[in-house]
């Protein structure tokens, strides 16, 4: 589980840390509306473990059962966060030791806070994705409905606020309606690509458990799994894809507010708000204010990246160019494969030191912190993980024997990330025959 420090990460750190850097990498104060899929992702991950016979059928019902009373505390406001709670995952995590003991230190096993921070994320912006979309049928249901009650009303159209033409009021009405279609077939096409499984990807390199992700992907109802690890835990273009999303459908949001508040004004009295949107001055008593029109186009603001047609000119000329570049530097690289193996050091064979403990029968949490007690006892000795002898692993734990040789091996190590999207042979083969397999149907 934690070390003494609170810390999933402790095993192989000394001291306090600062308050000034706790409080500067806490995420807890935000991170903790994803209790919920944090949960979700747990129990689906602790059938994993449970199929792949890391778990008993036991263990897993213990860990469920807690799972439930750690969301039923969420649930009902009355979890209690403490301070060495960094994000919503320690919270939980802490919780569900505190209910069920060490048992709870076996639920990380080949987990990393990477894919399971990378998971709960996409789990929650599904949902909210799914949430939104409901949100924007509805306006547009509205509008639609306006605009058949309406469309025999006619009005001016403008151009640079000058008339240009009549049109029918409806017109007007759809004209913002069509556009906000457009955004919520973006967002549907964006919920697919968040509906991706990274779970079972570790921190980088995979999972070496023969944990199933195609059972989590079920288990989670996610439409495919990631096919890189590497790339499953580091990679945030959904969230990129789902800013961009809502800066453009803010755009026209604010587009509709704009001509709105325009059409209030006096000047145009072409349509009054509702008292219940408008709101007062507190010196002119004539004033109607439409705050709701005004707050709409000013809080597009917190939303907006850079839009304008300037831009995507600019931003057109540099991606050719880039990809251009970009191709011709890697089709006439050069490798220094000695260069590359000589840079490998027994030190990043620590993780594996711990699987080789788990792999003995020790929950995860106590290997992790075990492995990182030898790490830290190599660096005071100013010698190589690898350098340790038996006798001194086996002062941190009995469970080290002969075998840990085979620990420091570095194809061993990579050959043992044999789970889908991993980095075994037989993952990487897979990859590319996924890879191309998709460049032939987008080519075809």
């Amino acid at each position: 589980m934690a070390s003494e420090s609170g810390k999933l990460w402790g095993g192989r750190f000394v001291g306090a840390v600062d308050p000034i850097m706790e409080k500067f990498n806490a995420s807890i104060a935000y991170d903790r509306h994803l209790w919920e899929v944090d949960v979700q992702g747990s129990k689906a991950y602790s059938r994993g473990l449970e199929k792949a016979g890391l778990l008993t059928k036991a263990e897993m019902d213990r860990i469920l059962h807690g799972l439930d009373k750690v969301a039923e505390e969420w649930a009902q406001g009355t979890f209690k966060l403490n301070s060495n709670d960094e994000d919503i995952h320690t919270a939980n995590e802490r919780r569900l030791k505190e209910l069920i003991g060490e048992t709870a230190g076996k639920l990380h096993t080949g987990r990393s806070r990477n894919d399971q921070v990378v998971t709960d994320l996409r789990l929650w912006m599904r949902q909210t994705c799914s949430t939104l979309s409901g949100l924007l049928w509805e306006l547009i249901r509205t509008m639609v409905d306006r605009a058949e009650a309406e469309r025999d009303v006619l009005f001016p159209g403008y151009t640079h606020l000058q008339r240009a033409q009549p049109i029918r009021w409806s017109h007007w009405i759809l004209s913002h309606a069509v556009a906000l279609t457009r955004d919520s077939e973006r967002l549907l096409e964006v919920r697919k690509r968040i509906n991706v499984l990274p779970l079972g990807s570790g921190a980088i390199a995979g999972n070496p458990l023969s944990v199933d992700r195609e059972l989590l992907r079920a288990e989670l109802n996610f439409g495919a799994i990631t096919l890189n690890s590497m790339d499953a835990t580091s990679e945030r273009d959904f969230v990129a894809e789902f800013l961009f999303w809502a800066s453009l459908c803010m755009t026209h949001l604010s587009r509709m507010a704009e001509d709105l508040i325009l059409y209030c004004t006096k000047e145009f009295s072409f349509v009054q708000l509702s008292d219940a949107y408008s709101t007062g001055s507190s010196l002119m008593p004539q004033k109607k204010n439409p705050d709701s029109l005004e707050l709409i186009r000013s809080k597009a603001g917190r939303v907006f990246g850079r839009e304008d047609k300037e831009a995507v000119f600019e931003v057109s000329d540099t991606m050719s160019a880039v990809l251009q570049v970009a191709t011709g530097v890697i089709s006439t690289l050069q490798i220094h494969r000695e260069n590359m193996g000589q840079a490998l050091s027994p030190d990043m064979l620590a993780t594996d030191l711990a699987y080789y403990l788990v792999r003995k029968g020790m929950p995860f949490r106590q290997a992790h912190e075990a492995s990182g007690k030898a790490v830290f006892m190599a660096e005071t000795k100013g010698v190589a993980l690898n350098e340790l002898s038996l006798q001194e692993l086996q002062t941190i734990s009995p469970l080290f024997s002969g075998d840990v040789s085979c620990v420091w091996d570095y194809g061993h190590s990579v050959e043992q990330y044999g789970a889908l999207g991993g980095t075994a042979r037989s993952s990487v083969d897979w990859q590319i025959r996924q890879v191309r397999a998709l460049l032939q149907t987008q080519q075809a």
